[in-house]
């Protein structure tokens, strides 16, 4: 179904296993946000807070939950909208796709085995031993170090590194700026200076794994850092050494993973968490934003730290007062302790 430049409402509603209501045969040719959408768009609505922009809204459609239905003329009615969007927009994908074959200022080595469907761009430098399969798109001023292998249909953007014996699976998309497989921050002290430990271990990527712009994932010291299948990483994220993360599990910008840190599967981490090394976190955690995560969650839930905003003079006065909460908690113990005299006494 994707390539075409329009859709029938009809034809969306089968794509997205849909209740259609309204026109089946309405045309769609682009998407747009309540506010800006016009005649031949359809939209979407997943949260309640902008319901009112549906009365003003000059989509030719809807994506929504049925309680919305009866708000707009043509709508695909569904219980997740937010996903329904996120399919949709797959079928208007507008990125430039590059043509197979190799640009004639790519240097490749005489061993790597490139696809003959690969498109391979301007500049990009491609080692000894490297393994590029089918279908695998390389932007211009990429490097693929030696022994590292690309699955089918994965997508390396314009100047990735990728340094040696690191594995990419199936259909993984890895975005401007990002360094896969460099060194792990790894030294020994011995007492007046620091001994580099050398980093043995690769980078294993599995399948549909997104890794953002600026985002580096170093390889392991021994055993490879592991990124399984669906794991999604936003830009400007810092994956350490040895680190595990589970299937699925999203990360949001600006999150710092220590070494040796594991991550469950189906986890989410928001914006600027950060995890202390050699810790464990079970499937289903989710850590809210800023949290600093200093020893292993055990149970599945949602985990906070750190303090919400407030007019910065009353932040100036908590904290002045949180020098003092070891104080107050023995005074108040005290006084505890004092009143059960008090109380024993007059019985």
């Amino acid at each position: 179904m994707r390539g075409k430049a329009r859709y029938s409402l009809g034809d969306l509603a089968t794509y997205l296993e849909a209740e259609l209501k309204g026109d089946p045969q309405c045309e769609i040719i682009g998407m747009a946000g309540l506010p800006e959408a016009q005649k031949g768009q359809i939209s979407f609505l997943s949260d309640s807070a902008y319901e009112s922009q549906l009365e003003a809204t000059q989509a030719s459609a809807v994506i929504l939950e049925p309680q919305y239905a009866d708000r707009v003329t043509n709508a695909l009615i569904s219980t997740n909208p937010y996903l329904g969007f996120a399919k949709v927009s797959q079928l208007f994908e507008n990125r430039p796709k590059p043509k197979a074959g190799i640009h004639t200022s790519a240097v490749i080595a005489d061993s790597a085995k490139v696809h003959k469907t690969a498109a391979i761009g301007p500049y990009v430098i491609i080692e000894e031993g490297v393994s590029i399969a089918e279908q695998v798109e390389v932007g211009a001023g990429s490097f693929i170090g030696v022994g590292t292998t690309i699955g089918k249909g994965s997508r390396i953007a314009a100047n990735v590194t990728i340094h040696h014996r690191v594995e990419i699976g199936e259909e993984v998309i890895i975005h401007s700026g990002a360094v896969i497989g460099a060194d792990g921050f790894g030294f020994a002290h011995d007492g007046n200076r620091w001994e580099k430990i050398s980093q043995l271990g690769g980078v294993h990527i599995g399948p549909r794994v997104e890794v953002g712009a600026n985002t580096t994932v170093d390889r392991g010291a021994l055993a490879d850092t592991v990124i399984e299948e669906g794991v999604k990483i936003d830009n400007q994220v810092m994956v350490a050494h040895n680190v595990k993360i589970g299937a699925h599990t999203a990360i949001a910008a600006c999150v710092g993973i220590s070494g040796s840190t594991e991550i469950g599967r189906n986890c989410t981490l928001a914006g600027g968490v950060g995890l202390v090394g050699h810790i464990k976190l079970t499937d289903r955690v989710h850590v809210t934003g800023m949290t600093m995560v200093t020893k292993s969650i055990d149970q599945a839930g949602s985990y906070s730290s750190g303090t919400a905003m407030m007019p910065t003079g009353l932040w100036r006065k908590n904290s002045v007062r949180i020098k003092h909460l070891d104080e107050l908690s023995k005074r108040i113990r005290e006084l505890e302790k004092q009143l059960k005299e008090l109380t024993s006494n007059k019985t």
